[in-house]
């Protein structure tokens, strides 16, 4: 009996021994289970620490308590957003009749005509005496010519008549006064060849030359400085010829020739000093080069010359 009840006390410590050995098994299997799981857990943190530390200002100015707080930062670069820009309106063409020519022009050179009058009279053109029309786009971009000397009085009527003209034509242009300085013998052509030269140093884009003496000034507004598909005469009825040609061959007073034709003629000629001449000879150069002149209608192709001191006395014209 007492070897039997010791035979099953040991069987009983073995099994206690056993389980207390499967309970240590399973609290070391525990403890590092949990020990793994800290360490993970801190090692996360540690590795955020650095990105904040890169960008301060992310984490600090934001606030996600306040209603319209944005969410925290990723800490990556944000893109800034593209607002899109003022809508630029696209104009219509200019029309070919514009609506504002008035006609038959009253012009007269007995009131006096200060510089400032001209200025304030035309708000609209910038310095360097360039306008473009504000509510349609043009055709051509026309560039006005004068060759000038000692003519500061006529310039001023010239300017006074022709800028509100040119405006209401609805043309895009720019004046160009090309003086000769000192005293010498005055050459008309050369100064056109200069003025053309000029105007395309400042701007390309001109396709259309007027060129335009500054003591002729046109009667009716109707007559539209523009470049045609032939070289174009203006100055068809001056009222110091009595109001019609002096001879079928004259081009002078005002003309116009599209970039394309100046090219074609070789420019005006240089050799031409004084009194007449150059017009006879560009005449002749357009009609070797297969082009013939146009001209508008003789009823508003009437031009009024302002009067020259030495005019009085038949003497010839003092700028030439």
């Amino acid at each position: 009996m007492s070897r039997l009840l010791g035979g099953t006390l040991e069987r009983v410590c073995k099994a206690v021994l056993l389980l207390c050995l499967l309970h240590f098994l399973v609290a070391v299997i525990l403890y590092f289970d949990v020990y793994a799981q800290h360490l993970a857990f801190f090692s996360r943190f540690s590795a955020r620490g650095p990105a904040r530390a890169l960008h301060p200002a992310a984490s600090s100015s934001t606030n996600c308590s306040r209603p319209n707080a944005t969410a925290p930062s990723s800490g990556l670069p944000e893109v800034p957003s593209v607002r899109p820009g003022p809508t630029v309106p696209v104009l219509p063409p200019c029309p070919d009749s514009p609506p504002g020519l008035v006609g038959r022009l009253l012009i007269e050179f007995t009131s006096p005509m200060p510089l400032e009058r001209v200025q304030r009279e035309n708000p609209g053109v910038l310095l360097g005496g360039r306008y473009t029309p504000p509510d349609c786009t043009p055709a051509q971009t026309v560039a006005v010519i004068i060759p000038f000397r000692h003519r500061e009085h006529h310039l001023r009527y010239w300017l006074h008549y022709l800028h509100p003209i040119l405006r209401r034509q609805r043309l895009r242009y720019g004046i160009y006064v090309i003086n000769q300085h000192g005293e010498d013998t005055f050459n008309r052509a050369k100064l056109l060849n200069v003025g053309f030269l000029e105007a395309l140093k400042e701007d390309a884009a001109y396709d259309c030359f007027i060129f335009s003496d500054v003591d002729l000034v046109p009667m009716d507004d109707r007559n539209l400085y523009r470049c045609g598909d032939q070289p174009r005469h203006f100055a068809i009825a001056m009222d110091k010829f009595g109001f019609r040609l002096p001879y079928a061959g004259y081009f002078g007073g005002v003309s116009g020739l599209s970039k394309a034709q100046f090219l074609r003629i070789n420019g005006f000629p240089n050799e031409y000093w004084g009194w007449g001449g150059e017009d006879d000879d560009i005449f002749n150069r357009i009609s070797l080069t297969g082009m013939k002149i146009s001209r508008p209608d003789i009823r508003i192709g009437r031009y009024r010359m302002i009067k020259h001191d030495r005019d009085k006395h038949n003497e010839p014209n003092p700028q030439r």
